[in-house]
């Protein structure tokens, strides 16, 4: 006996009510708790510039973070939300972006001084869970090849490894800045310390974005040069030239920087970019795996 159209749409609204309604608490919580870190001002250590996280921070982010984990998995997951399969679109890409990097810093934290950014990280981790909540993402089709959900994975790690890397940069320039200007440090890390990890994710986000780009074009039957596809050369090939512009001719500083900059620019523009204009702009859905 099959069911009407009614009625089955129906049963598809039930079943995605409680897999909705969890990701409308997760995210207001993920939400709340953030700006709660926003709001806190960090107290300086006596007899020092030194800056220190208070201890009134830490749950209110440990459970920001884990609403926003919990959030993303039910809307890019469509766990019962009436979409077979992958949900996925630009602010989900947003917000993964934004917990890859909030999770680095969390544990560099434990062990570097990196307390000046918390507020500001915890602002732009509130902008992206609410960006994710207003454009969820859309049902993508099947995947056409088993080697593209390792694609799609290393996509992200690559958006991640090179969000920390432009964070590292973004602290590298103001730590020479304020070395310029002779003024005492606020409680930073090294510069050298923070040029060395600056590269080293450069180096790592390269190579997961080399892998994905590779996969990408390995499972397509046929390789499309779109602008998300050219974007993403494009963006390799600067932050690849950043690494052997480092080896070769020692740039460092902001040359260094700028380069960085520009590939991270991008990757942003490739993937996230194309994505919003095609579902708030032009109004289009998922055209496709690579889409």
């Amino acid at each position: 006996m099959s069911l009407s159209p009614a009625p089955l749409g129906e049963a598809v609204a039930a079943q995605a009510f409680g897999p909705a309604v969890l990701l409308t608490l997760t995210s207001v919580l993920a939400l709340i708790g953030y700006a709660w870190v926003g709001l806190l001002r960090a107290s300086a250590l006596p007899g020092s510039g030194a800056v220190r996280r208070p201890l009134r921070s830490v749950p209110p982010m440990a459970m920001a973070w884990t609403a926003q984990l919990v959030a993303l998995v039910v809307d890019i997951g469509g766990y019962g939300l009436g979409t077979p399969g992958a949900r996925f679109g630009f602010a989900p890409a947003l917000s993964m972006t934004i917990w890859l990097v909030l999770t680095v810093y969390l544990v560099e934290s434990r062990f570097l001084p990196l307390h000046s950014v918390r507020r500001v990280l915890a602002w732009l981790a509130a902008a992206a869970v609410v960006l994710a909540w207003s454009f969820p993402g859309e049902s993508r089709p099947a995947a056409a090849s088993p080697w593209a959900p390792l694609h799609w994975v290393l996509g992200l790690a690559s958006y991640g490894l090179f969000g920390v890397a432009v964070l590292h940069a973004a602290l590298m320039n103001r730590a020479e800045t304020r070395l310029r200007q002779k003024q005492p440090a606020a409680g930073g890390m090294p510069l050298l310390q923070l040029e060395r990890l600056t590269f080293q994710f450069v180096a790592a986000g390269v190579g997961a974005l080399s892998l994905a780009i590779f996969l990408g074009w390995w499972f397509t039957p046929t390789w499309r040069w779109d602008h998300k596809n050219l974007l993403a050369v494009l963006g390799w090939l600067v932050l690849a030239g950043l690494l052997v512009g480092r080896r070769v001719y020692g740039w460092r500083g902001r040359r260094a920087t700028r380069w960085l900059y520009a590939g991270a620019a991008l990757l942003l523009l490739s993937y996230a970019g194309s994505r919003f204009v095609l579902e708030v702009i032009l109004q289009r859905g998922a055209g496709g795996v690579g889409a």
